[in-house]
């Protein structure tokens, strides 16, 4: 198969996981494309493929996400540097999706980066050897480490509805 052909295949899916992972739409294209870059540099073994690619979407964010911490901790040294900026409300619709939207992402970003893989590659359709060869475990194990990943987000849900 080659690289056109898996990247018609392969992008949509890799980029619905990785804009509902990372919350941020420009990163997950961003790192879809780095995906399909190291695909041309180094391609895995046709019958590991698709998890090669998540797997090497989810490490990607990882690395990203370090980076971005150790940013948000320079910048929140130096807040008070920097000037406010206020933007033009939303319509009231608008305002309300993206709430709902923010409280799942809050919810998801409370869990772990695994029970968030978990959950995310689950939803985009991985059968459980998919998640396993991801996320670096067991086929068996992956039943049970969903469903306590599915708890933690009904809790984080609970907890930040009743926050609000």
């Amino acid at each position: 198969m080659n690289v056109e052909s898996i990247f018609e295949a392969q992008y949509d899916g890799l980029y619905r996981y990785l804009a509902n992972l990372t919350g941020d739409p420009d990163l997950a294209a961003d790192v879809a494309q780095e995906c399909f870059i190291r695909l041309v540099e180094r391609r895995p073994a046709e019958h590991q493929l698709r998890a090669w690619l998540f797997r090497v979407a989810t490490n990607l964010v990882r690395d990203d996400s370090r980076v971005s911490r150790r940013r948000r901790e320079l910048l929140d040294e130096s807040a008070e540097l920097l000037v406010a900026t206020s933007h033009p409300p939303d319509p009231e619709r608008a305002l309300e999706l993206a709430e709902r939207r923010a409280l799942v992402h809050r919810a998801l970003d409370a869990l772990s980066l695994r029970d968030r893989t978990l959950l995310l590659m689950r939803e985009e359709g991985f059968t459980h050897r998919e998640i396993a060869e991801a996320v670096g475990t067991t086929t068996k194990s992956v039943g049970s480490m969903i469903a306590r990943a599915l708890n933690k987000l009904a809790r984080e849900l609970s907890r930040s509805e009743v926050d609000l």
